[in-house]
Order: structure tokens, then C-alpha cells, then sequence
């Protein structure tokens, strides 16, 4: 079955020119109309994508005041349209106007075919590209979302999700292990809401960003006059959690004393505040997070092997974004998907030097950089479409590897080529071939021999 041309609606009144303009497109299906009234009978019937206007019909075919008010109807009604608009009357105000008012380009007359035919394919291009982005930002939001939150085509990503489905209605202490920026918060919260504790409360304390002297206040609150300031009696974060779920960031950077603290709690499931000797019962689940290594600090003596083992009963390890091939593109549609909405409504998505830079990025600093990269973009942006430069995505210099084994080397390729293929395309296997320029067979034949999963 061959595929369907995209539709091209002419709206012009001079029979001559509306032939010749007719012919100029044998890849498109040409759709005429005269007038006002046809044009937008056209509109709503055919959809066309891109539609050429010319700004003089009747009646008014000296002037422009008919072209405006067909353009005008179009926005309100199809304003993902595509309107090149035409007129030898005051070309440059009238150019102006027509930009203004939603149009996409602008040609003068006489017409000259061979540029006329750039711009209506420039606009056919664009109309895709925003089609593309809007569907992938809308399949982004459900097929691809586990643990309800978290967006994930990855295989590496997926397992993750799954083991803490697993662990999530069990009371065991789980810790999260991954790069800055991974999602580990994310991820915990994503726990809380599938265990049997989701009515309780989620509390979260980055031990790394509250000073020694002030970290067992917050965790194990005080009593009035415990000490100078406090001034009434302070629950801490174990004990507001109650019935809930704890997320301890960055367990790495309690000290000493405080850990001996907090593993009596862990053993008896009680604490005291600061300035009591009552002891409170807590019913709190931990969830603990590092991106250290707690391993080479029990060697050094800087963290509790005790405290370790009873923080660690189930230890997940969280992928980097560049270990996520595919993810990096989802993730950034779906951030472009809200701050578009809430900051910049004219951007519509991604350029496709914008998608290519954001698949070959190491990401550093993971989804925390991809999420500030996009908000930055999104916010600076004066166009539709956010660019590789928008998001400050400078090639590097690429490495030179020596690899001892090329069939791994083209194996491990394939593999990373084919996965990325698969995130962008939502899993749809036609679409994959296409992408990569191979038959729906032989993509198959590389899904099996590489054991992966569309």
C-alpha cells in the first residue's frame, strides 16, 4: 500500500495561477479553493497541513481585508496549520500582519514557483516535526511511566522499578544507590505510594544539606528549652513520619554520633527527643539514599557497619541517564510537555538536531541536568521548535577508542542504536524500521539475536 500524500490546500481566485500552482506539487494532494466560504469548507473536510493563501479574494480582490479574515478563521480552528500567505498589496504590512496573525511565511507576487515550492515543504516539515513531538509527549505520559511517576523505556530503569514494587509492601529498609541527579527521591517516593504505608505521611531530609549541629533536632526533634531557641516542643522527621515512609538523602554524611542514634532507633523502634528521656514508639519505614561509597567508609572507619547493614537490607542500584539509552529523548519530551505549558506556550517541541544532541549527551549531571537544560531552553527560546543550541548541547570531540574485538564493538553498537530507535519511536516497530533504514524482518531478526524487547 503506497503511502498517502500530504494535502495542500490552494486558496487562490485567478484560474491560471491556480492551475500552474496545481501542477508544481505532484508530491502533495492538491485541494483548491476560490473564497472565503470554500476555503474553510476545505479545511474542515481535507485538514490539509500546509495551506497557500492569497490575501486578495473576493470581494475584496484589490485589497487584503478577505485574505486576513480567512486566515484569521483557520488559526481558531486548525492553528497547527501551516498558512503561507501571498499579495502584491503592501507587501511588507501586509507580510507583518499576516506573521502576526499566525501565519507561517509569506511570498510576494508574481509568483516564483521553484521558491514558493521551499517554503510550502519547509512548512510540511515543521507540520511534522510539532505532530511528532505532541504525540510522543502524550504517549510519554502513560505507556511509558512505572512506579506511576517515573518515565522509563530502559530496560535497566524498568528492573529498578520492579524491585521496588517488589519491596514496597514489605517493612524492609531499602537504600538507593546512584550518581547525583538519578532520581532517587523520585524513586523513594515511588515506593511510599506502592507499599501498604501510602495513607501515611513521605518525609524527606538531605542529611548533606543541614549543618552537624542542627541534624539530630530535625531528625529526633526537641523539647522546649532543650536548648538556646528552642522555644516550644518540636516534633523531628522520624516522628512526623509515623505510619509513613522516611527518605534519608545522603545517609553518608551523618556523623558518627548521630549514626549510633539512629541505629537504636532502627533496632528498637523508639526515640527520644532532645532534652527527654521519654521514650516515643515510631512506627517509620526508612528508605536511605548515597551517592558514596559507604563501603570504603566503613574501611575508614566514617561510617557504622551496623548502621550500614540495617539501612541496607535491600540495596538498589540506580542507572546513570547515559546507561538509559532512549530515556534521555522521553524524558526531555515530557519536561518540554510541562514547561512549555506553564512558561512559554508558543514552543511547541523539539528541533531535530535538538533530539540527536540529547541522544549522544553523556549527561554528567543525569536528569536533574536534562530538567534544568530544557526549563533553560524552554524559558529563552523566540522560536517553535528548541534548537541544540538552545540547550547549549556543543559537540564534543569524540574519543579515540581502540577496540581489541570488533564484532562486540559492532554488537554493542547495534544494541544501542536499536534501543534508541525503540524509545523514540514508542516501541512501534514499523516506525523503528523506518528510523533505521531497515524491514520490519531484519529489525526483528536483530530484536531476537540481541535478546531485546520493543
Amino acid at each position: 500500500m503506497s503511502e498517502m500524500k500530504p494535502k495542500l490546500l490552494i486558496v487562490e481566485d485567478d484560474a491560471g495561477l491556480q492551475a500552474q500552482l496545481k501542477w508544481a506539487y505532484p508530491d502533495f494532494e492538491v485541494v483548491q479553493a476560490t473564497d472565503r466560504a470554500s476555503a474553510i469548507t476545505a479545511l474542515r473536510s481535507e485538514e490539509p497541513a500546509v495551506v497557500t493563501l492569497d490575501l486578495g479574494l473576493p470581494p475584496d480582490p484589490d485589497g487584503t481585508s478577505e485574505g486576513f479574515a480567512v486566515l484569521d478563521e483557520i488559526m481558531a480552528l486548525k492553528p497547527d496549520t501551516k498558512v503561507i500567505v501571498a499579495s502584491g498589496h503592501g507587501a511588507r504590512e501586509s507580510a507583518l500582519t499576516a506573521i502576526a496573525k499566525g501565519a507561517y511565511d509569506f511570498y510576494q507576487k508574481p509568483v516564483d514557483i521553484e521558491a514558493l515550492g521551499l517554503i510550502v515543504r519547509r512548512a510540511l516539515q515543521l507540520h511534522r516535526i510539532e505532530n511528532e513531538n505532541r504525540q510522543l509527549a502524550s504517549k510519554s505520559g502513560d505507556g511509558n511511566r512505572v512506579l506511576g511517576r517515573l518515565i522509563t523505556a530502559a530496560p535497566e530503569m524498568v528492573k529498578v522499578a520492579r524491585t521496588i514494587e517488589r519491596v514496597a509492601n514489605t517493612n524492609v529498609s531499602v537504600m538507593l544507590l546512584g550518581a547525583s541527579g538519578t532520581g532517587k527521591e523520585l524513586l523513594a517516593r515511588g515506593l511510599h505510594e506502592a507499599s501498604d504505608r501510602r495513607d501515611g505521611a513521605f518525609v524527606a531530609i538531605n542529611c548533606a544539606a543541614i549543618p552537624e549541629n542542627l541534624l539530630e533536632s530535625e531528625l529526633f526533634g526537641h523539647e522546649k528549652g532543650a536548648f538556646t531557641g528552642a522555644v516550644k516542643t518540636t516534633e523531628g522527621k522520624i516522628e512526623l513520619a509515623n505510619g509513613g515512609t522516611l527518605f534519608l538523602d545522603e545517609v553518608g554524611d551523618i556523623p558518627l554520633p548521630l549514626q549510633v542514634k539512629l541505629l537504636r532507633f532502627l533496632q528498637e523502634r523508639v526515640i527520644e527527643r532532645i532534652g527527654s528521656r521519654k521514650s516515643i514508639p515510631v512506627d517509620t519505614r526508612i528508605v536511605c539514599a548515597t551517592h558514596q561509597d559507604l563501603e570504603a567508609m566503613i574501611a575508614a572507619g566514617s561510617f557504622r557497619e551496623d548502621l550500614f547493614y540495617r539501612l541496607a537490607e535491600i540495596v538498589v542500584k540506580i542507572p546513570s541517564l547515559a546507561e538509559r539509552p532512549g530515556d534521555a529523548a522521553l524524558l526531555a519530551k515530557a519536561f518540554m510537555a510541562k514547561f512549555a505549558k506553564e512558561m512559554n506556550p508558543a514552543v511547541k517541541g523539539f528541533a531535530p538536531d535538538a533530539l540527536a544532541a540529547i541522544d549522544a549527551w553523556p549527561w554528567p549531571g543525569n536528569v536533574r541536568e536534562l530538567e534544568n537544560r530544557v526549563k533553560r531552553a524552554v524559558i529563552m527560546s523566540d522560536s517553535k521548535l528548541v534548537g541544540a543550541a538552545d540547550l547549549d548541547l556543543v559537540a564534543q570531540d569524540e574519543e579515540a577508542i581502540q577496540v581489541l574485538n570488533l564484532k562486540c564493538a559492532r554488537e554493542a553498537t547495534d544494541r544501542k542504536v536499536i534501543r534508541h530507535a525503540l524509545a523514540r519511536s514508542e516501541g512501534n516497530i514499523s516506525n523503528t524500521a523506518k528510523l533505521l533504514g531497515i524491514s520490519r524482518p531484519t529489525l526483528y531478526d536483530l530484536l531476537k539475536q540481541y535478546d531485546l524487547h520493543a
